[in-house]
């Protein structure tokens, strides 16, 4: 399969080979669904905290005789059942990563390219330098891109001036070919690679699979 590449300007630049092997029709789906599960888990801080019957503060005292008031018996004044007592089967801090093998991820990264390479919605530009910071300049070379709805633009290397540049604008993301990850991949309408990245993601899939 075979990319065109264009210029800032959008000016048609060659093409580019994607020497990675595509994913068939039927295979993979299950791989991007458990990655996509696991990094959503991933996102959860898993720091809500309640205090049990055992670690809230106040006395151990029991609160009345256990006979002859005529009020229910009560055994602390921690109990889950007074105001300001323990909470039953409170939340705990806890970790909510999920395991997902090196195979399984390589093999969701690759299925998620392919996907989004068969759709076309993958553009390749012989470079993305921007000469500012300024938000203007890069509103114009996304204009110039003819690049509507989102997009993710993926660099060599960190880009100072287009994540300042981009950094404004709505529906915008901007990584790098070395962190690129199956969710990155599958949330924009548009991917954006500078060649050289193209280049670098499409030989961390063939050194995953081999």
């Amino acid at each position: 399969m075979k990319l065109p590449v264009h210029d800032s300007n959008g000016a048609a630049q060659g093409e580019l080979e994607v020497k990675f092997p595509l994913v068939e029709k039927d295979k993979g789906a299950q791989a991007v669904h458990d990655y996509i599960v696991a990094y959503n888990a991933a996102q959860r801080q898993g720091n809500a905290c309640t205090k049990t019957m055992g670690e809230v503060a106040g006395t151990g005292k029991k609160p009345w005789r256990q006979k002859g008031t005529g009020r229910a018996r009560a055994g602390s004044f921690a109990s889950p059942l007074w105001r300001g007592g323990g909470v039953t089967f409170g939340p705990k801090p806890r970790d909510y990563r999920k395991q997902v093998t090196k195979t399984v991820r390589a093999l969701a990264l690759r299925k998620a390219m392919t996907e989004r390479l068969s759709a076309g919605d993958v553009i390749v530009v012989d470079d993305l330098k921007l000469t500012t910071h300024r938000t203007k300049e890069f509103l114009a070379l996304r204009a110039r891109l003819k690049i509507e709805g989102t997009s993710l633009f993926v660099t060599l290397g960190v880009d100072r001036n287009l994540l300042a540049g981009s950094g404004n604008v709505q529906g915008v993301d901007v990584t790098t070919s070395d962190i690129l990850n199956t969710y990155d991949v599958l949330k924009p309408d548009k991917l954006v690679f500078t060649r050289s990245a193209f280049e670098a993601v499409d030989q961390r899939i063939i050194a995953a699979k081999s």
